[in-house]
């Protein structure tokens, strides 16, 4: 890593003042509209386009869509293999292929491509599409719930469970676990991560010594250049799918739902019109981002006048796609209209987020079959917006009612 002096206030030399801005990915924001306005309004108000930020180690951090697009696309230059901040909560084992770069990332990427497939994903949305009506009827009648833990939490993270063979009973351990990963309450604290790789190293024994037709079972038999995958491979790969099966779908709906809570209008219109919920998803999706990126810069280069250092760590929201003015207009209104070509939330490049065919399945069987029972339903009063940042953006809970009929 090339050596670079700081000045007290812990800047690099190679960063100029003017491109220092506060901005702590892990400061929870509360009684905002929305967590993607938030973020919105440091690009209305001043934010430079790339700028550096002293929180958690200090690294760069992305407003823009064009940028980010080009950071995602060029794993010559900024590489996967460090994936968080700080750098200090990267685990001993590589999270693979998000931790890879192409070609290795694909080798590996390959093998869970399957599960992940068309072929794969269709019947897997018939069961969420069951799973959500059963969710649903279980609280019609009480005229009210708490949507992160009684459905949010529920219907992906039971699909996700079945296709890895876990059991039921270990849905609130591993959710804990992945929580304090992703949206740490200590960010020096390393413990969920070391109990997430113990459960995994388990569940790969068991699956040895009892194999069966899951994804866990034949990431197992599995082999990359005519080499079974070694444990520390298996792991890591185990270790990636909890991260994402148990908490993105999850926190995406969430803010979905709490946006059609407080938008009757355009609530409507998918009652009277749920032909158009396909095209509404992907809007709503595009509109409510909640990934966090991160890539490390792999030499000393310059990108439009920023020196960037070999071992820089650049942090990317999906927001900063999604919301950018400079590529969809008005981009904060939600228009189930919008012809909308690409848009960040599941990421850039080769890392675009394997699972992004199967999430889309689940939010569009979930607005079918929700809108369906409860048409009508808004946040219970005197509710606070509450958002917890993080590598995945989450809010810890959502009080919503509606009339009983």
């Amino acid at each position: 890593m090339t050596a670079t002096t700081a000045n007290p206030h812990g800047i690099p030399g190679h960063v100029a003042p003017e491109q220092v801005f506060h901005f702590d990915i892990y400061e929870p924001i509360e009684g905002e509209d929305d967590y993607q306005s938030w973020f919105r309004k440091l690009q209305d108000h001043g934010a430079p386009d790339i700028f550096w930020t002293v929180s958690n180690g200090g690294h760069w951090v992305v407003m823009r869509g064009e940028d980010f697009d080009y950071f995602l696309k060029t794993p010559e230059l900024y590489s996967s293999r460090i994936n968080v901040v700080p750098r200090e909560r990267i685990l001993p084992i590589v999270s693979k292929p998000i931790q890879l770069d192409p070609p290795d990332h694909t080798r590996y990427r390959n093998l869970l491509a399957p599960a992940f497939s068309p072929k794969a994903v269709v019947p897997l949305g018939e069961k969420a599409r069951a799973m959500t009506i059963v969710l649903i009827e279980d609280f019609l009648a009480r005229g009210e719930c708490e949507f992160v833990s009684e459905f949010a939490r529920r219907l992906p993270i039971v699909i996700f469970m079945g296709m890895v063979g876990l059991p039921e009973k270990d849905r609130e351990h591993l959710l804990g676990l992945v929580d304090e990963m992703i949206r740490p309450t200590k960010v020096d604290n390393m413990d969920a991560g070391n109990q997430l790789m113990e459960y995994a190293f388990g569940k790969l024994n068991e699956r040895r010594a009892n194999p069966g037709e899951d994804l866990l079972s034949v990431l197992a038999r599995a082999q990359v250049d005519g080499k079974p995958l070694e444990d520390a491979d298996l792991v890591g790969m185990f270790f990636l799918l909890l991260l994402g099966g148990l908490d993105t779908v999850a926190a995406m709906l969430s803010f979905i739902t709490r946006f059609l809570a407080t938008h009757p209008q355009e609530r409507q219109v998918l009652i009277d019109h749920p032909e158009r919920i396909p095209a509404a998803a992907e809007e709503l999706m595009r509109r409510f981002p909640i990934s966090t990126l991160v890539r490390v810069a792999t030499r000393d280069h310059e990108y439009k006048g920023i020196q960037f250092r070999e071992g820089d760590l650049v942090l990317m929201q999906t927001s900063a796609h999604s919301v950018d003015d400079r590529l969809f207009d008005q981009p904060l209104a939600v228009d189930f209209d919008r012809q909308v070509v690409f848009h960040g939330t599941f990421g850039s490049g080769a890392h675009r987020c394997i699972g992004s065919m199967l999430a889309r399945i689940e939010v569009r069987v979930f607005l079918e079959e929700w809108l369906k029972r409860i048409p009508d339903f808004r946040l219970k009063p005197e509710q606070n917006l509450r958002v917890e940042p993080g590598m995945v953006l989450a809010m810890p809970r959502l009080d919503i009612e509606w009339d009983v009929r």
